[in-house]
């Protein structure tokens, strides 16, 4: 059934919003995933504070033409394919993870691009999804920068336990 003006409106404001507070959006294909594999992608975002929304190409141009971002709307229309959005709305790593951990299960889901906003939008490229997904997490980034601030404390103590070790193994053998 066709949509009404005052539907796609709605439509067009909350993708509009949407794109407003999200971190990063990943641009994907689902044309040929069948709807038990879509809903298991849809709850793996929700798990991670992502969510994913379908949207025609159509009013998604009109989205980022009401933000002024030409070149974004120029993106979206050579995209081929059904088109979805995946937000992650706390961390701008973890919805390319996600997808792109998917799309390596799933040969039907693929990746056409995505978007990451600093002060203004930046697209990027496939490879640039990727390229972001295969990067550390913020958790993994912190565990191996405090284990590196460990290391050389722990090193001490161990050092200096072996010598508390050795003096009383000494006084052990002085002893018999």
């Amino acid at each position: 059934m066709a949509k009404t003006k005052l539907q796609k409106k709605e439509i067009i404001e909350d993708l509009k919003q949407n794109l407003i507070n999200q971190k990063a959006v990943v641009f994907v294909d689902f044309q040929g995933l069948g709807a038990k594999t879509l809903s298991e992608l849809r709850n793996n975002l929700k798990q991670a504070d992502c969510f994913l929304k379908v949207a025609k190409k159509t009013l998604l141009e009109l989205v980022f033409e009401s933000l002024k971002e030409p070149s974004l709307k120029k993106e979206v229309n050579n995209m081929q394919g059904e088109l979805a959005l995946v937000f992650g709305l706390k961390d701008e790593i973890v919805p390319s993870k996600i997808i792109y951990q998917f799309s390596k299960e799933n040969e039907n889901l693929k990746i056409l691009g995505g978007i990451v906003k600093d002060k203004e939008y930046k697209f990027l490229t496939v490879q640039e999804v990727i390229d972001l997904a295969l990067l550390p997490s913020r958790e993994e980034v912190f565990a191996r920068l405090i284990g590196t601030l460990n290391a050389p404390v722990t090193n001490f103590v161990g050092a200096l336990k072996g010598n508390l070790r050795n003096f009383v193994f000494i006084l052990k053998e002085k002893v018999k």
